[in-house]
């Protein structure tokens, strides 16, 4: 498996690994439709919070994308000094095999490499603090929406000032989930 930055000719498969990640099945074969992951990548492309830099996808050997994450500009307190993560999505066949932990250290190694203060998103408790993330309101940085601390994490990277705080706010295309 390699990680690397997306290309043009990643775009279709990045839609359909998003797809197949995040459709739900309700066990008799029937999705429910296509997931909002699928298309948001799409529409954070056209979004002026969009940073090439962040949007890897893992291949396997014979050039597959399995898997993609993206983070795009955040503001703080209306300054732009954060990411947001999201989504990261793994091909079925291809999850529990260290292809999100792989996609996830190279993300934050990018923002990271970029100085980068801070990554933010909204998550699973139990998955994101294996990688540093915690909850923002101990950081002093508020979600946009009334979503419990717990789910709304962050992670303070080299560049991280105490000065940062207030509320977060995703690129556009979040505000239309």
């Amino acid at each position: 498996m390699l990680i690397r930055r997306e290309t043009p000719a990643d775009v279709d498969a990045i839609r359909a690994v998003h797809a197949a990640a995040f459709t739900k099945n309700d066990g008799n074969g029937d999705g429910d439709g296509v997931p909002v992951e699928a298309t948001l990548v799409d529409a954070l492309r056209a979004d002026e919070g969009w940073l090439p830099a962040y949007s890897l996808v893992a291949v396997d050997a014979d050039g597959q994308v399995v898997g993609h994450v993206v983070a795009t500009r955040g503001l703080v307190g209306g300054e732009p000094v954060a990411l947001g993560l999201g989504p990261l999505g793994v091909l079925p066949g291809w999850q529990r095999r260290g292809v999100g932990s792989a996609l996830m250290h190279a993300v934050l190694g990018a923002a990271d490499a970029r100085d980068e203060p801070l990554v933010v998103l909204l998550g699973h408790p139990d998955y994101y603090p294996r990688f540093g993330f915690g909850p923002a309101v101990d950081l002093g940085v508020t979600p946009p929406q009334p979503w419990g601390p717990q789910y709304f994490m962050a992670r303070p990277m080299a560049a991280w000032r105490d000065s940062i705080r207030g509320e977060f706010r995703y690129a556009r295309p979040f505000d239309d989930l």
